[in-house]
């Protein structure tokens, strides 16, 4: 059993997977080991959690998960835990497994009851799990919100109960409210799912532990995975500015020039050889006095042959005249932003971008901008984020990263990654643009594109995790507080 933190590398599964990863162990072990090893798992971890409760409430639902919380609750008992079960469902409607438990708790005392306790020091959810996608309802719903709305802690066992596995997306008569108080733990089992770490599950689930049982080894096919800590590299010493590549920041239309010098500040924070930035306001300066090493050029000076382009920042209408020899002329390329508007509007751009395919080429939308390039909205969008990130990548022959909690960084063929650094913080404006910025750096060092967005991504969302407390986090701030990509 161990934490999932942003160091971790581990592969998600989607419910169909953890089924037949299920069905697999199953069969080579004796009837209903599974569940009592799960439930075993789950008393231990809640003892740790609380160890010195009086009363630990535990709320079954009608299937498996429930199965799972009885036997956490007979173990719970005979450990000298005062256990009350609150339960929804027939008994003859029960799994067998199930079944099995749910005797071995009244065998062990735990008492059951109609409504929760009222007074309690660690609720247990084990009304759903991934066995339900139906939106909790009556009792059930009232008891996950006693949960949300209490004090204690709150122990969800696989899933949060409302939680879509596959997807992150939230039952909406369950969406957590701003009041909710209560710290979030969920023990997921057998296999980590991918829902746990986008949309609404990193808040539905708060900590993430997992356990594989003891059935590790049994091999299926992952939906996505988690990338894990970014190697540590250092920069030679028989190197210079050329060595790690140039960037072109191209947007920056007449009142949004901060836009590009955001994504310029943080390109060259991030460790880019040089940085040019072709403002496309006629007014703008000529000269960032906060950042002299900004060299300003025109856009039609550049020489997109040899260069990394961010384009999109700020770009307003603008930046559409210069798409089409952006997309035709850049060696590599970062799209964000208006870009990415310009494109999702223009069948001919769609076109230019499409026959990128096969060079550097990184889309950077927020949910709005991706539907707009996948022709929905972006309720389709955020309830399904994984498929798309994948959507956009396979269309495009691109690398997208689909920014939002848990980005999602998607490539044409391959396995995408859910990335799991950063936080609310960065639900300020320009942030994305000091991202754009970064996956620039990232390309000009000669990074891979799917490993340098991952790259990016991550380092992106640990300087905000990273940030003090006591130092607002502006994106200015995060432009300049920018780790070097040593290479």
């Amino acid at each position: 059993m161990f934490r999932i933190t942003s160091a971790t590398a581990a592969d998600l599964f989607d419910i169909a997977a953890t089924r037949r990863i299920e069905e697999t162990a199953a069969k080579a072990l004796p009837p209903h080991t599974l569940m009592q090893r799960a439930g075993l798992a789950v008393a231990r971890f809640a003892m740790a959690v609380a160890p010195h409760a009086r009363v630990v409430w535990v709320a079954c639902g009608p299937g498996n998960n429930g199965g799972d919380g009885f036997e956490a609750a007979a173990q719970l008992q005979r450990r000298g835990f005062r256990t009350v079960a609150t339960r929804i469902g027939d008994d003859d409607r029960l799994p067998a497994d199930a079944q099995a438990s749910l005797r071995r708790a009244r065998e062990a005392g735990v008492t059951f009851a109609e409504a929760p306790p009222t007074q309690y020091e660690l609720a247990v959810d084990a009304l759903l799990g991934i066995g339900s996608a139906r939106a909790p309802s009556g009792a059930m719903l009232d008891w996950l919100r006693r949960m949300a709305e209490g004090t204690a802690p709150v122990l969800s066992i696989d899933t949060p109960s409302g939680l879509d596995a596959d997807t992150g997306a939230m039952a909406a008569n369950y969406l957590q409210a701003d009041s909710a108080q209560a710290r979030r733990i969920c023990l997921s089992l057998l296999t980590l799912k991918p829902g746990l770490f986008s949309a609404h599950g990193r808040d539905a689930a708060g900590e993430v532990w997992f356990d594989d049982l003891g059935v590790a080894g049994i091999v299926d096919s992952p939906v996505a995975r988690l990338p894990g800590l970014p190697a540590a590299t250092r920069r030679h010493h028989a190197s210079h500015k050329g060595s790690y590549g140039d960037v072109a920041v191209i947007g920056g239309a007449p009142g949004m020039a901060g836009a590009a010098l955001l994504a310029g500040s943080a390109a060259l924070n991030a460790g880019a050889g040089r940085v040019f930035v072709a403002l496309l306001d006629p007014g703008a300066p000529a000269l960032d006095q906060l950042r002299p090493e900004l060299m300003f050029r025109r856009p039609d000076t550049l020489d997109l042959s040899g260069m990394t382009v961010v384009s999109g920042c700020g770009g307003g209408a603008a930046v559409g005249e210069l798409l089409p020899h952006i997309l035709q002329t850049a060696d590599a390329l970062v799209l964000d932003a208006d870009a990415l508007n310009g494109i999702a509007a223009d069948p001919a751009l769609q076109k230019l971008l499409k026959a990128r395919s096969g060079l550097s080429t990184v889309l950077t939308p927020h949910p709005l901008e991706a539907a707009r390039l996948l022709g929905s909205n972006t309720g389709e969008v955020q309830r399904n984020r994984l498929a798309a990130a994948q959507d956009l990548a396979k269309r495009f022959g691109a690398i997208v990263a689909l920014k939002g909690s848990g980005t999602v960084i998607a490539q044409p063929d391959g396995t995408p990654v859910i990335n799991v650094t950063g936080n609310a913080r960065l639900a300020t404006a320009g942030t994305g643009d000091v991202l754009a910025g970064m996956v620039g750096a990232a390309l000009a060092a000669r990074l891979a594109p799917m490993a340098a967005t991952c790259e990016a991504v991550w380092r992106h969302g640990d300087l905000a995790d990273q940030w003090p407390e006591e130092i607002p986090l502006t994106a200015g701030a995060l432009a300049g507080g920018c780790l070097p990509v040593a290479r």
